[in-house]
């Protein structure tokens, strides 16, 4: 989970929430270091509470976090300028224009007035509301709502952007729209982003870090880039002819495999060993690869595993 390279995005330090008696999160460790993260877990398991304690709205009863190494619990007015925050739910003035509402949203993040209202049209006309700004708020669809809070999360030019369920209730051509816009932030080095979301896709879309939780602890981290190389290690094949003197002869090269079906060979390549040296081996001994698929566990597959094997350990 940790990186020599590079300041950490997020560092959790023994980090516990709890309302009233109940513990909601439980004793999280780690630190972060991507281009956008994603925050995944069933409902209750801790995402929003996790987003909201990084914000400073819930305290810590024990434990800390820090983003870019400042201290959620003596630094929350210098980390509030250093990120924004899209959330799930609404909370607009049904009556206020847009362009005048992400201007109060960019002064309360510490912008200047005059400085607030430019960057407010900016930000409008990036996400593509430029046109409606001076509509009010309580006419707009929900998609165009969506990128309204989208907008004044980053009007001050923050470092760190948390997105709770961008894509929430959006038809498909409002989420490619809204998938696009992430995915241009995280590469335009504008900000990096903790996305939470329900939607499995979207998160393998966007993001190159993933954190699941579960029942307030950290069920499963991966790094999603680099299970993608170690993946394109497993191989599976579908071969014609002599396939028992093709897999030895893979055997000798160090390859460990297995014979599946009748003309089934799963193969995991070692260090050293190409797919070329297997279609050498092939053509060696007058066998047809007729298919070979590289075997790579799905985030789909990922969270099933951490919800049934995730206990907290890391």
């Amino acid at each position: 989970m940790t990186d020599a390279g590079g300041e950490a995005v997020i560092e959790l330090d023994d980090l516990r929430v709890e309302f009233g008696r109940r513990r909601i999160l439980k004793d999280l460790r780690g630190a972060f270091h991507g281009r956008a993260i994603g925050l995944l877990g069933p409902n209750g398991a801790g995402k929003t509470t996790l987003i909201h304690t990084l914000l400073g709205f819930h305290g810590a009863a024990a434990g800390t976090a820090r983003i870019f190494g400042r201290d959620i619990r003596s630094e929350a007015r210098a980390i509030r300028t250093l990120v924004g925050y899209m959330p799930e739910r609404d909370s607009f003035i049904a009556n206020q224009t847009c362009v005048h509402f992400v201007r109060l949203m960019g002064e309360l993040s510490g912008l200047p007035p005059a400085a607030s209202l430019e960057r407010a049209h900016e930000a409008l006309f990036y996400v593509g509301l430029g046109e409606a700004r001076y509509r009010r708020l309580g006419t707009y669809s929900l998609g165009m709502k969506q990128l309204a809070k989208l907008a004044q999360a980053i009007v001050h030019g923050p470092r760190l952007l948390f997105l709770d369920e961008p894509t929430n209730g959006l038809d498909p051509p409002a989420r490619q729209r809204m998938l696009e816009l992430i995915r241009e932030i995280r590469d335009g080095g504008q900000a990096q982003i903790v996305l939470s979301s329900h939607l499995l896709r979207d998160v393998e879309e966007c993001c190159d870090e993933i954190l699941i939780l579960k029942d307030g602890r950290i069920a499963h981290y991966c790094n999603l880039e680099e299970e993608r190389k170690a993946n394109r290690k497993f191989l599976e094949l579908e071969t014609r002819g002599d396939r028992e003197s093709f897999a030895e002869a893979a055997g000798r090269l160090g390859c460990e495999y297995a014979l599946a079906g009748e003309q089934r060979l799963k193969l995991v390549l070692q260090d050293g060993v190409e797919v070329g040296d297997l279609y050498r081996l092939a053509a060696e001994r007058a066998v047809q690869i007729r298919r070979l698929n590289y075997k790579r566990d799905s985030l789909e597959d990922i969270f099933l595993k951490a919800m049934e094997d995730g206990d907290g350990s890391l």
